[in-house]
């Protein structure tokens, strides 16, 4: 299958990445941490078995995300949902027929999860990656289902509830991959020791 992973990364912009964590820790100390994590999912990724597209929020930068193994676009759109839904039609209008989108939030993602959503997504319509918060770390599809991502409630506690019920609706086959947790807020560090400030 022509793969593809498209990684959702927020420019390093004071005040615009890790708000929830910049509320009690500053913005310094926000910044740092999604280097890290930006770092990580950098590091997981750049061995997987796929073609690799970053996807900035702002601006296309030349950073840790180098051009030989990853090609750069930016995110279209008015809201999340759009944006990932645009980057779906993007990839898929390329011509990449097995496609996941995964943010930079998950420090406990792994190579194993890529190459087991890619594998599923033989077999499978979906592939989601249920998050401890109640979103998805994960989508995977092999054609476009715009309907996961119309008038959903973005960064809630039911926005992977939604998807399976939605899922459910449409008559698409899905497969869970692990439940994983994201680093959102001060909380969330107590989980990710080797994550210091």
């Amino acid at each position: 299958m022509n793969k593809a992973v498209l990684i959702f990364v927020k420019n390093i912009i004071e005040g615009r990445v890790k708000t929830r964590l910049a509320a009690t820790l500053g913005n310094e100390a926000a910044m740092n941490i999604y280097r890290q994590l930006l770092q990580h999912a950098h590091d997981v990724i750049k061995n997987i078995d796929a073609d690799k597209i970053v996807f900035y929020s702002d601006v296309i930068e030349e950073d840790r995300w180098n051009n030989d193994q990853f090609k750069k676009e930016l995110q279209q759109g008015i809201d999340l949902g759009k944006r990932m839904e645009n980057a779906f039609i993007h990839a898929f209008e390329t011509g990449y027929d097995s496609v996941i989108i995964i943010g930079t939030d998950c420090p406990e993602i792994n190579k194993n999860i890529l190459e087991t959503a890619f594998k599923e997504l033989n077999d499978f319509d979906i592939v989601i990656g249920p998050a401890t918060d109640g979103g998805y770390y994960l989508l995977g599809m092999k054609k476009l289902h715009s309907f996961l991502f119309k008038n959903m409630k973005w960064s809630t506690s039911t926005v992977f509830k939604d998807t399976i019920e939605r899922c459910n609706a449409g008559q698409l086959s899905y497969f869970l991959l692990p439940e994983l947790s994201d680093i959102d807020e001060e909380k969330d560090l107590i989980h990710f020791k080797n994550y210091l400030i």
